[in-house]
């Protein structure tokens, strides 16, 4: 019997939780450059954002098939259970384009020596860090 996970035909998507679908939007689109794919009624965005996948989705308590479960938008940005590493060629060139267009930094790059790298947020607190490896091909 042949694996039948993962295969090629699968893509992965992060789902964020956010709380002003309207200023996520105009975040995504405008700040960071994703494309929109889809809306659904105001509840969700699917976007497509280098090579990858976001579904943008209101909170909501639990359904039939996640019972539990409840999805809301960060409640202390501060502590961060996930966040997403976008690889750049050049992190400050990378960080003053998104700063024009808006995204607030937590502190301009940082050079590590093997890596250059900062971080921002969306407008929910999501943490994103944008990262150039540094003599490494």
């Amino acid at each position: 019997m042949a694996d039948t996970f993962p295969t090629d035909a699968m893509a992965m998507t992060h789902i964020l939780v956010v709380g002003d679908m309207d200023a996520s939007r105009s975040f995504y689109r405008d700040v960071l450059g994703a494309e929109i794919v889809r809306e659904y009624g105001g509840t969700s965005i699917v976007l497509r954002f280098a090579e990858s996948w976001i579904l943008l989705v209101t909170g909501g308590g639990p359904t039939k098939d996640k019972p539990d479960v409840t999805l809301a938008p960060p409640a202390e940005p501060d502590r961060v259970s996930h966040a997403m590493t976008i690889r750049v060629p050049d992190c400050r060139a990378a960080y003053e384009t998104l700063s024009a267009r808006g995204a607030r930094f937590l502190t301009p790059p940082h050079d590590w020596g093997m890596e250059v790298r900062c971080f921002f947020r969306d407008p929910d607190g999501h943490l994103f860090e944008i990262s150039e490896a540094v003599g490494q091909s």
